[in-house]
């Protein structure tokens, strides 16, 4: 049995002392095997006017950042998401990691690197960790087969009229999403790869839109990596709290939301997140415990009726998807494996 805590988006940035960024969550940390959480931000170091072109008021993460993930005991990021741009901060972002022992996926020299799995064993059982970002820049993010990049799972988007736009003027449309079919048939290939080479699979996807509806295309590869063999799939990018589905017995935790967050726009926004803490093998288990970054800005696990209320939020969400989640003492489980 292998014990997984996975975080959502975690930006680090302008820390005096980035060690003691992740304290207030060491105990829900310190006892798994595996820690994950999406890197938002490469640790690059920054120019100070604006580091992704697009993106004017972004500003990268100093090198020495990492000291929070090796403090808190991260074992693996993903490197899959929008801001990890341009390629020579993705790649020097990878080396950081690299020289602290942190283990990365989503982000390589080429497309068959930042598609390959990030293994970690345990116990004797090996994990295999993969990232994609559906949130990409579309000139020059996506790595390519001799250049770096991202590993993408792009969607289409179209618009249907309303049915009632006939009678009703100005109704507005309906927003249908798909996956791109050879980003969906190359996240296929990778996970079934992954299976087959190891006991355990999870995906990472870095997608959505904040607030609590799902697109189409989240549901479509959600589902997709776990036909193909994940033991389950964690989502961020919203910034916002999304449902939880089990599908084939198999979690799939839409958007866990923020965790540790400095980007100084975001500060006040989106405080609310969640730690899901995983138990792969036999018998799996998943928990939710709730967070928010207080008024300085420092994330810390919730408590009583507070922390009811995120998960009761949780549960009436994951109920649209035919998911029980059951709330009890500021902790909510989710039944899986059946």
């Amino acid at each position: 049995m292998i014990t997984l805590v996975l975080g959502g988006d975690v930006n680090l940035q302008a820390r005096a002392t980035p060690a003691t960024a992740f304290e207030r969550l060491e105990p829900l940390l310190k006892g798994a095997d595996l820690r994950f959480v999406n890197l938002e931000g490469p640790l690059s170091g920054t120019a100070g006017d604006g580091d992704i072109p697009h993106k004017p008021n972004w500003r990268h993460s100093a090198p020495e950042m990492v000291e929070a993930l090796t403090a808190a005991g991260i074992d693996v990021v993903s490197c899959a998401n929008n801001v990890t741009y341009p390629a020579a901060a993705a790649m020097a972002s990878l080396a950081v990691l690299d020289r602290a022992g942190i283990a990365h996926c989503g982000a390589g020299a080429n497309r068959d690197a930042a598609h390959a799995p990030a293994v970690l064993e345990r116990g004797g059982q090996k994990v295999a960790f993969l990232a994609y970002t559906s949130l990409c820049w579309p000139v020059g993010q996506a790595a390519q087969a001799t250049s770096p990049g991202v590993a993408q799972a792009f969607a289409t988007t179209s618009y249907q009229p309303d049915p009632r736009v006939i009678d009703i003027p100005g109704r507005p449309p309906l927003v249908r999403t798909a996956p791109v079919p050879e980003h969906l048939e190359r996240l296929v290939a990778d996970v079934r790869q992954a299976r087959a080479g190891n006991d355990h699979v999870v995906v990472s996807m870095h997608w959505g839109l904040p607030g609590p509806d799902l697109t189409e295309y989240q549901v479509a590869y959600g589902r997709a990596a776990i036909d193909a063999g994940a033991d389950l799939v964690a989502g961020h990018g919203p910034h916002s709290i999304q449902a939880v589905e089990v599908y084939r017995g198999r979690p799939i935790l839409y958007s866990l939301g923020n965790l540790v967050f400095d980007w100084p726009a975001m500060r006040g926004r989106h405080l609310d997140g969640l730690l899901a803490g995983c138990m792969l093998g036999d018998e799996p288990r998943l928990e939710l415990i709730p967070v928010r970054r207080n008024a300085d800005n420092e994330c810390e696990p919730l408590a009583g009726e507070e922390a009811g209320k995120v998960l009761r939020y949780v549960a009436d969400l994951s109920a649209l998807r035919g998911t029980t989640v059951t709330v009890r003492d500021g902790i909510a489980s989710v039944v899986v494996g059946t």
